[in-house]
């Protein structure tokens, strides 16, 4: 590279880190053709350096299928799924500066053909359409209703293989559920597996929109609730989930059901 050359190149990385400062912050640390998008990034290199420790469970060949990242962020994942040939990416978010991150982000990647919009998780409804793969990452504990945003996404757009992530605290191990308890039975609540949402009244890690956040055996209980079953735990706080039938999701008008006896 030569003199002139490098000169046009050095313009064209100032150019771009000015587009990309006008944006910030960025959550999302991404490589835009030699340029970081969040250099001092508390947690370094993420979420590549997250990606890395599971992505060899994700089909490596995404050829004609459909993908649909809620709460896209900048647009990682759903670059990450473009790079595997997938048809289509479809990339929701609420917040207005992340969809510009992410457009951004994609147009300079190459990518600019992912498709882009503001809409709330609780509208996926709206969508109208089946995805072959649903990423569901790092949302649920900033909702204030994520058993209903799990529900949301089963019946409207889940097709076939879920992936969730969701911060966990407390017990990172799984209490043995029983099928059911009598009322007077209360020392399974005390139990620190047993599973939890933690409600966070205030903030948690100066940050508001952390509401509930659940221990491991909270987060596998509501995936399996809401309709989805683990295939399996491919990282830490990360599920790769396969939509099947919901429990106890449909009332049946014409069923006999078992009579409860009143309570005092």
């Amino acid at each position: 590279m030569n003199v002139a050359e490098r000169s046009i190149r050095a313009s064209a990385d100032s150019d771009l880190r000015k587009r990309i400062d006008a944006l910030g912050p960025w959550f999302h640390n991404m490589n835009l053709g030699g340029v970081a998008t969040a250099p001092d990034h508390f947690l370094g290199d993420y979420p590549a350096s997250k990606f890395k420790r599971f992505a060899r469970h994700l089909p490596t060949d995404l050829s004609g299928k459909s993908v649909l990242d809620i709460g896209c962020n900048a647009g990682f994942y759903s670059i990450e799924m473009k790079r595997r040939g997938a048809a289509r990416v479809v990339g929701i978010d609420s917040d207005e500066r992340y969809l510009a991150q992410a457009q951004l982000a994609s147009q300079v990647l190459g990518f600019d053909d992912i498709e882009l919009r503001k809409l709330d998780v609780y509208d996926v409804g709206a969508i109208g359409e089946r995805f072959n793969l649903v990423i569901f990452m790092g949302v649920l504990y900033h909702l204030r209703h994520p058993l209903l945003a799990l529900d949301l996404i089963h019946e409207h757009v889940a097709g076939d293989l879920l992936l969730f992530q969701s911060m966990q605290r407390g017990s990172k191990h799984v209490f043995d559920v029983a099928p059911d308890y009598e009322f007077e039975e209360t020392d399974h609540f005390f139990e620190a597996d047993y599973p939890k949402l933690h409600f966070v009244e205030h903030e948690y890690a100066g940050d508001w929109t952390n509401w509930w956040i659940p221990n491991r055996g909270g987060a596998e209980a509501m995936l399996r609730s809401a309709g989805f079953a683990i295939e399996k735990r491919v990282e830490e706080e990360v599920y790769l989930c396969r939509r099947g039938e919901r429990p106890f999701a449909q009332w049946d008008p014409g069923a006999v059901y078992p009579a409860r006896e009143p309570r005092a």
